[in-house]
């Protein structure tokens, strides 16, 4: 009895110290410090081509279209939007026909290049191929049109009108360029608008002075003539009579010059100069040392009496 009695006695002192120990709260742990994610440089986009936008067409390009008119021996690229199986070049028959894909021959010979491609999207359209075709005709060379080149030049001929807006200089330089002998002047012949026109062409007032006005675009049938160059004729006491180049504003000075000067017996006095009018009569002059000459002028330079 003694022995339950002391064990009880112990039991309950135990009990408050065990309650007083289970609600004691555990030390705080401090948290663990999270270690942030590496940051990610952002991608690179790779940027998306922009498709150039296509030429603008000038109105001089478009006037040139629509005045240049399909012949035999042409050859032309003829496209169809969104149909590149529809994509040829061909060249203009001798009836002016050309073969196109699901229509067969079609006369294209004395139409302007719009007035051609409404023919083929009619076609097309009427056909029932293409719903709403747009057709597209580009010139890859023109052979029905030939100008002629002639006179001082070094390859006088023919020459087909290789570009719509070929002018008097590119002619000149498919045929070699102005001989040494040839003028500065050149002479253009055609038809405009139903009518003969007759054009004296400064070449080099357009390549020197930059007045490309006077390049005149070339057309169908017209002819360059470039003429000699103007002379005149100088004899008696010089060192070289003979002809000469009349270059522009020359004087009489510059004339004898030329001539290679007076010889030992000649003179400045009394020098006479022949010239022909407009209604062929010959008259004698005497000019200053200054005065321009003409051309087919005759310079006579008398011998010295002293």
């Amino acid at each position: 009895m003694r022995y339950f009695l002391k064990f009880a006695l112990i039991f309950l002192l135990a009990l408050p110290l065990a309650t007083v120990q289970a609600q004691t709260p555990a030390p705080a742990t401090a948290p663990r410090a999270q270690t942030p994610a590496p940051a990610t440089a952002p991608r690179a986009q790779t940027p998306v081509p922009v498709p150039a936008p296509a030429p603008a067409t000038t109105p001089r390009n478009e006037m040139a279209r629509a005045e240049t008119v399909l012949g035999p021996g042409d050859i032309i690229r003829i496209s169809v939007f969104q149909s590149p199986d529809l994509t040829v070049e061909s060249r203009v028959s001798e009836v002016g026909q050309v073969n196109f894909p699901l229509i067969g021959a079609v006369t294209l010979s004395g139409l302007t290049l719009p007035a051609a491609e409404r023919r083929i999207e009619t076609m097309l359209r009427e056909g029932g191929f293409v719903l709403r075709p747009q057709v597209t005709i580009q010139l890859v060379r023109i052979l029905s049109s030939q100008v002629s080149v002639l006179g001082q030049v070094n390859r006088p001929g023919r020459y087909p009108i290789d570009i719509a807006s070929s002018k008097v200089s590119e002619l000149i330089a498919a045929a070699g360029g102005v001989t040494p002998s040839g003028a500065d002047v050149v002479t253009l012949v055609g038809t405009r608008n139903g009518e003969p026109v007759r054009l004296d062409i400064d070449l080099p007032a357009i390549l020197q002075s930059g007045r490309n006005e006077l390049d005149v675009q070339m057309e169908n049938g017209d002819i360059i003539f470039v003429d000699r160059a103007p002379t005149i004729y100088i004899y008696g006491e010089v060192q070289r009579p003979g002809q000469i180049r009349l270059e522009r504003g020359m004087t009489l000075m510059q004339a004898l010059a030329a001539g290679g000067g007076l010889t030992a017996r000649g003179t400045e006095r009394g020098m006479r100069v022949h010239r022909r009018d407009s209604s062929g009569q010959v008259n004698i002059l005497e000019l200053k040392l200054n005065d321009h000459l003409q051309r087919d002028d005759v310079v006579y330079v008398k011998e010295s009496l002293f």
